[in-house]
């Protein structure tokens, strides 16, 4: 018996009303037979053309570019980078959207994601529905905030710097990127060839005048000798173990928060916006309120940046322990909070070394997990630790909904949620949740 062969949809044209916004950088709409498109490069209320570049006949769902605009949104305006649009650079998702636009869609996105998968109105999340912008970030019209403290540059076949295309391993050569911060610009990477690598990271430190290129070889490719307009530090990327490696100047930048300094070596994991980290370390600070004495936990703690500042206000009869996975991280938190002789860091996983430690009873937890979020055992094992205030940081609203339901299971309700616009022209979106528990009033 054959299978009968599966048709591609990709390159089908369908005029559409352009419905709401969906998590991901895309609109919602439905063809004349009902059939659903997620449409980037549209805006809600438009009617556009779609172009399929996913699916097939038999697909739940199709993807699709606005490639016509019948009838525009007063939001939109025309794109000011050259290299986003339809089959472009796949960095910027809302770059066709005025920037309050853009906040009221990630609103939007983060009210529905809470609803759908909390079950929690914006009112009962004490969230006043506003997604606030960076400290700077408001420009005029036309002009786009540099805020891409750190840029993955992908090298096509010929050597040339550039961006991944949408959901795409081909490379949109660019000559700049309009949101990179100057210090990455000012590094000139897009002017010269890279033969023989594959991708190019440029980190430009907002603490500090470090500047460093992470060099990933391709597969038997030689590392250049590394001339670029400005003093830089130079790494590569191991292409057995994985592993950063310095090649000349320092391992690490240096990078500024709650008047410290902190370490973050190997390329490691620093907020990209400029005003990000202390942005969130504020708002928890402020949701956590911490007092001298008490206790706390600082998961997925990268460099320390929570811990510190935690240290900082629980003082001398105070604890913090900091659990993160990266070798290189612990290190650097240990090194950042030397000064704080009770803040310990432990290496591992959150979910294997949290059980190991004996902790019981807690006052105060920070976690800041990756995308997919802390998930239902490491939720339920903090909610049984009986902290009287927990903020979540979390970079995805989906992942932060769902555990917020997970909290919801075993006591815990929101207190306050803030949410801040730390990746303009993107879909993504920073959010700072704060739990007590149920029975405790507002």
């Amino acid at each position: 018996m054959q299978n009968t062969p599966v048709s591609s949809l990709v390159g089908e044209e369908y005029e559409v009303e352009v419905g709401p916004v969906a998590h991901g950088g895309h609109c919602i709409a439905r063809t004349d037979a009902g059939r659903v498109l997620f449409v980037r490069h549209a805006l809600p209320g438009e009617r556009v053309v779609a172009r399929v570049t996913e699916g097939e006949e038999t697909s739940r769902f199709l993807r699709a570019d606005a490639v016509t605009i019948l009838d525009a949104s007063k939001d939109r305006v025309a794109a000011p980078c050259p290299f986003a649009g339809p089959g472009k650079c796949g960095g910027c998702d809302w770059q066709h959207a005025k920037p309050g636009a853009q906040r009221r869609l990630k609103g939007e996105v983060i009210a529905e994601q809470l609803l759908r998968l909390a079950g929690l109105t914006p009112e009962e999340a004490g969230w006043d529905g506003t997604v606030m912008p960076a400290e700077g970030d408001k420009l005029p019209q036309g002009e786009v905030p540099q805020w891409r403290t750190r840029v993955h540059y992908a090298i096509d076949a010929e050597g040339h710097a550039g961006l991944r295309k949408h959901r795409s391993h081909e490379v949109e050569v660019i000559d700049h990127c309009m949101i990179a911060a100057e210090g990455v610009s000012e590094l000139g990477v897009e002017k010269r060839t890279w033969e023989g690598m594959a991708s190019v990271e440029a980190i430009a430190a907002s603490g500090s005048n470090d500047r460093q290129v992470i060099l990933t070889p391709k597969p038997g490719g030689r590392l250049p000798l590394v001339e670029l307009d400005k003093p830089v530090s130079v790494l590569r990327v191991d292409e057995k173990d994985g592993g950063v490696h310095r090649v000349h100047g320092r391992a690490f930048v240096r990078e500024r928060a709650d008047d410290r300094t902190y370490r973050v070596g190997n390329g490691g994991f620093w907020q990209v916006h400029p005003k990000a980290a202390q942005t969130l370390m504020l708002a928890v600070m402020q949701g956590l309120t911490p007092r001298k004495g008490e206790t706390a936990l600082d998961l997925y703690c990268g460099v320390g940046l929570f811990a510190g500042a935690i240290a900082d206000r629980v003082g001398d009869q105070g604890a913090v322990l900091g659990i993160e996975s990266g070798k290189r991280a612990v290190e650097d938190a240990r090194h950042n909070l030397a000064g704080f002789p009770r803040v310990r860091i432990e290496q591992g996983k959150v979910e294997s070394v949290l059980p190991r430690t004996g902790i019981t009873e807690v006052d105060l937890i920070v976690l800041d997990p990756p995308r997919a979020g802390a998930g239902k055992q490491t939720v339920h094992h903090l909610a049984g630790l009986g902290a009287r205030r927990i903020a979540y940081v979390a970079c995805d609203p989906a992942a932060l909904a769902r555990d917020l339901a997970y909290f919801a299971e075993r006591g815990y309700k929101v207190r306050t949620l803030r949410a801040f616009d730390l990746f303009p022209m993107t879909h993504h979106v920073e959010c700072v949740a704060i739990l007590e528990p149920a029975e405790k009033g507002r």
